[in-house]
């Protein structure tokens, strides 16, 4: 018997919308940063907005969109990145474990950043310093993200990136 690919739907069309409005928000935040204050303060707030959001999401939204379907313990995560570094991780449908942390790791940061944001407007160098090294964290952790894709990409042999854009992906087995 031959199995024909079949497209599953997995990210649904508020978790791919909120995906790439964050990222844009946040790079035109980065952008804005010294040279249009205000821009970038309003830009913070509709950062907390987006994240107010995906946490009430997180908690009633489709299967793949729950923290309760992609966060997984620590030991699972260290298993998976020791067989990402092996070559051979297992496949998941939604967030791998390392994924699932990544994004818990990227709102606790975002929120953060926005947080300390708020705290700088209203004067201290600290709460201004502690932002923007928050900020720099944050830029750390979505370059590693997207190296993070970029490699389960091509180790799965899949497009992620077109994947949260049209929401699906494709199997041959469906075990979803």
């Amino acid at each position: 018997m031959h199995n024909t690919p079949q497209q599953i739907t997995v990210w649904d069309p508020f978790v791919r919308t909120f995906h790439w409005t964050l990222a844009v928000t946040y790079l035109l935040a980065w952008i804005t940063a010294e040279d249009w204050p205000g821009l970038h303060e309003q830009l913070g707030y509709f950062v907390l907005v987006l994240l107010g959001l995906r946490l009430i999401w997180g908690l009633v939204g489709t299967r793949h969109a729950r923290f309760t379907g992609f966060v997984r313990g620590p030991t699972e995560a260290l298993g998976y990145l020791r067989s990402l570094a092996q070559g051979h991780p297992k496949d998941y449908l939604g967030h791998n474990p390392a994924g699932g942390w990544m994004a818990i790791g990227l709102i606790i940061v975002l929120l953060a950043t926005a947080a300390t944001g708020i705290l700088a407007n209203d004067g201290g160098e600290l709460w201004e310093e502690l932002h923007e090294g928050l900020a720099n964290i944050l830029l750390l952790l979505v370059v590693v993200h997207v190296l993070g894709v970029l490699a389960s990409s091509l180790l799965h042999a899949e497009n992620l990136i077109g994947a949260m854009l049209t929401g699906k992906k494709t199997r041959d087995n469906i075990d979803v």
